[in-house]
């Protein structure tokens, strides 16, 4: 397995996978077509916001992952935001999550490193907890 940058040539497939995540119980929103069209846009421009990623073995794609960039001030540091996180559910349980996890903690070592679970999504979080990450006690609040 691979994780390499999304490139335009993986918009569709990417998108697919988006329809998935965003109607599955990981995600409160259900996102919509024109937002999943605005994420890999931004993922394959010259964004400095949002990165992409596609993971990939010779069968093609598994997975995808989004992150943001932001700065913390609690924390006096820039932030790394990892917004989406998606395996295909043929690759879930095969540490490709894990690896992603391990592969932005060390591209971003001087970074906080974020990222949001719904409670119910139990497996993700034995992931994250496995990869160091420890649930805060906020509430979140948002306003569109």
């Amino acid at each position: 397995m691979i994780t390499r940058i999304m490139e335009k040539g993986d918009c569709e497939a990417v998108i697919s996978m988006m329809r998935g995540f965003y109607a599955s119980d990981a995600v409160l929103t259900n996102g919509s077509e024109e937002i999943f069209s605005a994420d890999v846009s931004e993922c394959v421009s010259d964004s400095p916001y949002l990165e992409g990623y596609v993971f990939e073995d010779k069968n093609g794609i598994q997975g995808y992952a989004m992150c943001a960039k932001s700065f913390s001030t609690e924390f006096g540091k820039r932030c790394i935001w990892i917004e989406d996180l998606f395996l295909k559910e043929e690759y879930r349980g095969k540490g490709i999550g894990g690896q992603f996890l391990a592969f932005i903690s060390d591209k971003y070592s001087d970074c906080v490193i974020r990222l949001e679970a719904e409670a119910e999504n139990e497996r993700a979080i034995h992931v994250y907890n496995k990869a160091g990450f420890k649930i805060l006690p906020y509430a979140e609040l948002i306003k569109l």
